[in-house]
């Protein structure tokens, strides 16, 4: 009888463990689907411990990296001192003081700081506040306005800092926690999910910008800008840069820069002094359904190139105006924002396999990025001339006969700088430089060094009308 019992007891306890250790094996990266007896599926998913969104490891490990940056700015302005003054518009010039606040992340431990340019933009004196309450003069190291980047440098060493995480491997859903300092509270901690990839924001101005947004919904208001995104395991993913809001608050968007084009910017910065930008050479839109539909495209990833800057690396590769372009290396591309944050990866003279569909078929060629970093005058393999991000060349005869002009040197690319920012356009020949005429990229380079304060340019456009752009020196 007790023998029997005994055998019973045994019996029920290695059923149980056999059960137990078969629930265990499964449950960590299970899914189960179970079927109603009215046909209705149900899906369960069982997660381990480690995937339950526990933030404490991440937050205390991040918070102490995240620091306040406090900047000082100065302007001046007309004061009248009398009445005489108030109606003659004279006065006398006042020096007044701006202050402003962000937040700014440490990314090495001897004191190299990351924030957002519109941070520390005019900014005359730099100030950084760690958590530990220290506080440290900050010099500026570089800026790269087009991904709202900035880089500063305090005079310490041994600091805690947050290592770069891989932001392509964010996922949708994914959990993600913002540090920063937003109304001056230090410090500050919020948590949200990964909303969307890729995102990119109107831009108005008419300056270059490279966006592609990580949106997520982690609380993040004015004073977060510059501050840390981080994932749960404690890896910097982005650095947090702007809202949507009607009222200047927090409204459930926020959006960070993604922590892969941060590391590039911020490497350039470090080990050149300047960024170091690749330039495929296109002109791109998104896929249409008219596009999608006359080229019989299976899938409306991709951009379809406009068309392809003269002398570009695109050109250069044999891609050409009407190809959609589809990946790069072996990232896919799904839009123009994706483009731009692939390509910014890149440095001048690296080299990437772009895949393009071409009448219905895929096509690969070897792509040799250029850059726009180099110096006015630089002479290329093509035998155009740098000249403030752009290139030109002396206008060829059958351009000159076209348009009734004898002499001219033409802008054969556009890129980000100071002919862009004026309104110049590909294809537009230069006849006078300060009312002196030029016929060759020399000329050109020449005269503008003669500048004192600033450049205006008159010439034809490829359309054959008089047109005049300007710029300062």
């Amino acid at each position: 009888m007790k023998r029997g019992l005994l055998y019973a007891l045994l019996s029920a306890a290695v059923g149980g463990l056999t059960a137990f250790a078969v629930v265990k094996s499964i449950q960590p990266e299970e899914t189960v689907i179970v079927q109603s007896e009215d046909g209705a599926k149900f899906r369960t998913v069982s997660l381990s411990h480690d995937n339950w969104p526990d933030f404490t490891y991440a937050a205390e490990t991040a918070v102490d990296a995240v620091v306040y940056v406090k900047v000082t700015s100065t302007s001046s302005s007309q004061t009248p001192q009398s009445i005489l003054e108030y109606f003659f518009g004279y006065g006398t010039p006042q020096q007044r003081e701006k202050v402003g606040s962000g937040s700014g992340v440490i990314i090495r431990e001897d004191g190299y700081i990351v924030t957002n340019n519109h941070v520390i933009d005019g900014a005359t004196k730099i100030q950084v506040t760690l958590n530990t309450n220290h506080t440290y003069d900050a010099v500026l190291v570089g800026t790269d306005p087009a991904t709202d980047v900035a880089l500063l440098k305090i005079d310490a060493t041994g600091l805690p800092y947050i290592p770069f995480g891989d932001s392509d491997k964010l996922r949708l859903g994914e959990w993600v926690i913002a540090i920063g300092s937003p109304y001056d509270l230090r410090s500050t901690i919020t948590a949200g999910i990964v909303s969307a990839k890729g995102r990119s924001m109107p831009n108005y101005s008419g300056e270059f910008k490279i966006e592609s947004f990580i949106q997520t919904d982690a609380a993040v208001n004015p004073g977060n800008s510059g501050g840390a995104l981080v994932d749960k395991n404690g890896n910097l993913v982005g650095i947090n840069t702007a809202i949507i809001s009607q009222t200047g608050s927090y409204a459930g968007y926020s959006f960070a820069v993604p922590s892969n084009i941060v590391k590039k910017i911020v490497t350039d910065l470090i080990d050149f002094g300047s960024v170091k930008r690749a330039l495929l050479g296109i002109t791109m839109q998104e896929i249409t359904d008219k596009i999608a539909e006359d080229l019989k495209l299976s899938s409306r990833n991709g951009v379809y190139i406009v068309e392809v800057s003269k002398g570009g690396a695109a050109e250069q590769a044999g891609i050409k105006a009407g190809d959609v372009l589809v990946a790069i290396d072996s990232v896919k591309i799904t839009n123009s924002a994706s483009v731009q944050e692939t390509v910014s990866r890149f440095s001048p003279d690296d080299t990437a396999e772009i895949t393009v569909i071409r009448d219905g078929k895929e096509k690969k060629f070897q792509v040799v990025f250029k850059g726009t970093a180099q110096e006015n005058g630089t002479e290329t393999s093509d035998g155009s001339v740098a000249f403030y991000g752009s290139y030109i060349k002396e206008a060829p005869k059958e351009t000159l006969d076209k348009l009734g002009i004898k002499n001219g040197v033409e802008i054969v690319e556009l890129g980000p700088g100071k002919l862009q920012e004026a309104g110049a356009t590909e294809g537009f020949v230069i006849q006078y430089v300060n009312d002196q005429p030029v016929r060759t990229p020399q000329d050109v380079i020449d005269l503008v060094k003669k500048s004192k304060r600033a450049v205006f340019v008159e010439g034809m456009t490829p359309s054959g009308r008089t047109g005049y752009f300007g710029f300062g020196v």
